[in-house]
């Protein structure tokens, strides 16, 4: 069985510093927040090129109190993707905001900028494009509209961890950045863990508090506040994975090179990367009109796939109360019917890669 993703591998790869990082957390007795979780903001800041980094429990926390700490309330509206996870417009519905979704660019699978002004109203607060699969959303033109019409700009970047923006690390082009490190992330914890970073100050302080029961000073509750806080374990292992993502997503860009290469002209409908991107390549995303088919032929063939994602958030039932009937998104809609991720790694082997390319290569789906 080729897997999809091989966590286990991960771990393996560095079980030794994990575990003696983890096993230092375990003994200092200190359970919640600390010098742990600052140390790893102090890195993630470093790496991801921004001045202010504030862990939180997972990635929709840190896309909901990132839309709090901008002042989204009930009755605003938030631009979102209309193809993304699931978790991008629960954010939005937390703060008891509106998602109003717009449709991507084929190419890259985020967010249109052209998009983007027609879907402006005065009810707008915030623009919300995600890097989905690691690629880079195109954020000049994005920024110059949310500058232009007084808006504000959160990046999701749960599948970016490392991606760069016309050279730059992703983590502060817009007036915050939201990130996940879900196990299967390019950055996995060992369980939920999230954080967000920007080069705003107010906007950092106010999601530290937060975070922490609205509370920065112990029992004096400056605001009504969540319970969100980065554990310390989480905090120790991420420092370590950390030290080895570049290395990790250099392996991923060479799986995805190999697909790329030895997949062109099979009829897949490949990724595409622009001149700007730097993507880190969190899935390799083709495109088939036999989705199904291939994804059943592959499992027979011992191949793990994934298909993200099978239903757009508009047409989710959690969503239904917004109206939006099928054929309402069509770009959202296309893509989930065809979409199919592949294997990819920084532990994959050579051969299974092999196997993968030399499988679908011998078929014929288009």
């Amino acid at each position: 069985m080729i897997p999809f993703l091989d966590l286990g591998a991960s771990y393996r790869e560095i079980q030794t510093e994990i575990e003696s990082a983890v096993l230092t957390s375990l003994r200092s007795g200190w359970y919640i927040g600390g010098g742990d979780v600052e140390a790893f903001e102090r890195d993630f800041e470093a790496f991801t090129e921004t001045e202010r980094c504030a862990g939180v429990a997972n990635g929709l926390e840190a896309l909901h109190l990132a839309l709090v700490a901008m002042g989204v309330g009930a009755g605003d509206e938030v631009i979102v993707p209309s193809n993304t996870y699931i978790a991008t417009w629960l954010a939005v519905s937390e703060c008891g905001a509106i998602p109003v979704p717009v449709e991507p660019l084929e190419s890259t699978y985020t967010l249109d900028p052209g998009r983007i002004e027609e879907a402006i109203t005065p009810r707008t607060k915030v623009i919300l494009p995600v890097h989905l699969y690691g690629q880079p959303a195109d954020l000049d033109p994005i920024l110059a509209i949310a500058r232009q019409h007084g808006l504000q700009v959160l990046e999701d970047a749960a599948q970016a961890h490392g991606a760069r923006y016309r050279g730059r690390r992703i983590g502060g082009h817009g007036d915050a950045v939201a990130w996940s490190f879900y196990p299967g992330k390019n950055l996995g914890a060992l369980g939920d863990a999230g954080a967000v970073t920007t080069n705003n100050s107010e906007i950092a302080d106010r999601i530290r508090v937060l975070r922490n029961y609205g509370s920065r000073v112990k029992y004096v509750n400056e605001v009504k506040g969540y319970n969100s806080r980065l554990d310390p374990v989480q905090a120790v292992a991420l420092r370590v994975k950390l030290k080895y993502l570049d290395e990790w997503n250099a392996r991923r860009s060479v799986i995805a090179a190999r697909y790329s290469d030895e997949l062109a002209g099979t009829g897949l409908v490949l990724p595409s990367v622009q001149a700007w991107a730097e993507p880190i390549w969190h899935t390799y995303v083709v495109q088939c009109g036999q989705r199904d088919i291939l994804q059943r032929d592959l499992k027979e063939a011992g191949v793990g796939t994934l298909i993200h994602y099978p239903i757009p958030p508009h047409l989710q039932e959690a969503y239904l109360d917004l109206g939006h009937e099928a054929g309402r998104f069509p770009i959202a809609e296309s893509m989930s019917n065809r979409v199919l991720s592949l294997p990819i790694g920084p532990q994959l082997e050579a051969k299974d890669v092999d196997t993968v390319i030399s499988f679908i290569r011998s078929g014929k789906y288009e």
